[in-house]
């Protein structure tokens, strides 16, 4: 029993202590990032592309067809009240406030996130910010928290694609294949869907994008340098920035409502 109690604390301690780190860590980040987007803004956009650009066939892809299922299932579902003419709000309201920044947020973390968590576990594998530490060169302000921001700024950007494509998937299946009305699948949706809506979707995929980066970049920074361990710090790191997307989803939700 003694034995099982021990265990329980010493996980529990091993776990605030971790969670500490994360948060100092994450204060690190934000510490230096004013300085890099000040003198090294060129960094930054390179890392944007690397973790935006590249991600944009798989987000459009996703995303025409969630909007086209949206179609589908919209349809489905408003034609036994007579609301089909609707579906737009309805695709609107699903994908600016919930699908769009949360999917994106898991496509980023499956294509960006691993990307970035690999890198960098890589570079300490093979000792490369250690040689930057005996070079004096912060590898946090150097490596870390320009791919930091890339993510952050890329997340929103992503997100709105996704939106966008999406809400041309509905219509494709919608107004072209259902034949509901094309100016009432539009006009609802602009006199329905208000600023507060889409702030609220802005809001989560800045959130998203913070989480998904920091996370990617804390977890390659300290993944053990071996194959192992950096092929560990890849998993984790889309399996954690999934769970803390959900949650932050359902807490940025109910304090919106």
């Amino acid at each position: 029993m003694n034995r099982m109690l021990r265990d329980i604390y010493n996980t529990l301690l091993e776990f605030v202590r971790t969670f500490g780190a994360f948060q100092l860590f994450f204060l690190k980040l934000v510490k230096h990032s004013p300085a890099i987007l000040a003198t090294r803004f060129d960094l930054v956009v390179k890392q944007v592309y690397n973790a935006g650009a590249l991600s944009l066939v798989i987000i459009m892809i996703c995303g025409l067809f969630v909007g086209g299922v949206l179609g589908l299932q919209g349809y489905s579902n408003l034609a036994r009240f007579n609301a089909e003419d609707s579906i737009g709000v309805f695709a609107a309201f699903g994908l600016t406030k919930e699908l769009g920044p949360v999917i994106t947020a898991l496509l980023f973390a499956g294509r960006a996130g691993t990307s970035l968590a690999s890198e960098i576990g890589l570079m300490k594998a093979t000792d490369q910010l250690s040689a930057m530490e005996m070079m004096a060169v912060n590898p946090v302000r150097r490596v870390l928290v320009p791919r930091f921001l890339g993510g952050v700024i890329a997340m929103p950007l992503l997100a709105a694609v996704f939106s966008a494509v999406g809400l041309f998937g509905t219509h494709l299946v919608a107004v072209e294949l259902l034949n509901v009305d094309v100016g009432a699948f539009w006009q609802q949706m602009q006199n329905t869907v208000d600023i507060e809506d889409i702030n609220e979707g802005i809001l989560k995929s800045v959130v998203f994008g913070v989480t998904a980066s920091h996370i990617a970049v804390w977890e390659g920074y300290n993944a053990i340098p071996t194959a192992e361990g950096v092929g560990r710090a890849t998993t984790r790191t889309v399996v954690i920035t999934a769970i803390a997307v959900l949650v932050f989803d359902f807490m940025i939700t109910a304090a919106m409502i």
